[in-house]
């Protein structure tokens, strides 16, 4: 059993390749859903959704995000009504969010809403998707230009404003979803997948007993930065990184997960930070991890798990 953590494009496409090499071997995948947000009366997991939609080989590949052939046919309808449509929610999109908001009315959990919508596209029977918590939790950013939430700053603002804090609200009252814990310590490995380290694993890594069983577990734990030349292919990792005052390197990233890392993976470009990250006791792996296709996904996964 191998358990992943992430969120975001570059989890979804590391898992994509990771789950064509693994065969039939259980990969149960903790998301973030820090990210997660109400709008016009719907519930939307983004992180959730992008990876089940990748998973699945629906995901608008161009985009990395939503459906294959969406229109926006309903989003621009809904300007007529002074409704925000900032948010660019397709029109196969919104059938996920109808059908996990009515969930959410029927008294489901988090975890069970994943479940069924992970079945309705037909997800490999040996992929269990897991929110990493049942309780609602919201990523807001403190910045220059006042307290928005995380999909504000990223979608309606572009990453503009100037960052000061990030919060996580409600974290304090999120206990792990069920089996959470437990895939992290009977796994024969937990990799960190290359997501932001601060809205994507972060959230994750702040979830009551989850770092405390990392930490504890006798799997080898390996990350892999998403920083390629020091700098994220997409996200706003290193505006987040720099506003919190951290150096924007995949080093800082290993010293963010040093308490329970064992490998850090990081690309070709950064090699020059390899022996940085090695005198931090770490073992690290150099090799490329730009995911431009499926293929590449795959390489890069079968590298990560060369090391196990």
């Amino acid at each position: 059993m191998i358990t992943a953590l992430g969120g975001g494009v570059g989890a979804a496409k590391f898992l994509e390749g990771l789950s064509s090499v693994i065969e039939n071997e259980t990969l149960n995948v903790i998301v973030n859903t820090g990210d997660d947000i109400s709008l016009n009366g719907l519930y939307i997991s983004p992180d959730v959704d992008t990876i089940i939609y990748r998973l699945s080989g629906v995901i608008d590949k161009k985009k990395g995000w939503g459906l294959e052939g969406d229109t926006f046919i309903s989003l621009n309808s809904l300007e007529k009504f002074d409704l925000d449509t900032w948010f660019n929610i397709g029109d196969k999109d919104i059938a996920t969010h109808i059908y996990r908001t009515y969930l959410r009315g029927k008294g489901l959990t988090a975890t069970e809403i994943a479940s069924k919508i992970a079945e309705a596209f037909e997800l490999p029977d040996n992929v269990n998707i897991m929110p990493m918590t049942d309780q609602d939790v919201e990523t807001w950013i403190q910045t220059n230009e006042g307290e928005m939430h995380f999909q504000e700053y990223l979608v309606k603002r572009k990453m503009k404003p100037e960052v000061c804090r990030v919060t996580i609200r409600n974290i304090d009252h999120a206990s792990p979803a069920p089996n959470v814990v437990d895939s992290i310590e009977k796994a024969r490995a937990v990799i960190i997948c290359p997501s932001n380290p601060i809205i994507s694993i972060g959230p994750i890594l702040q979830v009551k007993g989850v770092r405390e069983a990392l930490k504890t577990t006798r799997a080898e734990i390996i990350a892999i930065s998403p920083l390629v030349g020091g700098v994220p292919l997409k996200g706003p990792a290193d505006k987040l990184m720099k506003g919190l005052g951290l150096e924007v390197s995949s080093a800082q990233v290993a010293r963010l997960y040093s308490d329970f890392l064992d490998t850090m993976v990081i690309d070709v470009e950064d090699a020059h930070e390899n022996q940085k990250i090695i005198d931090t006791g770490l073992k690290t792996l150099v090799v490329d991890t730009v995911m431009s296709d499926k293929g590449k996904s795959a390489n890069l996964a079968s590298s990560v798990l060369e090391l196990i």
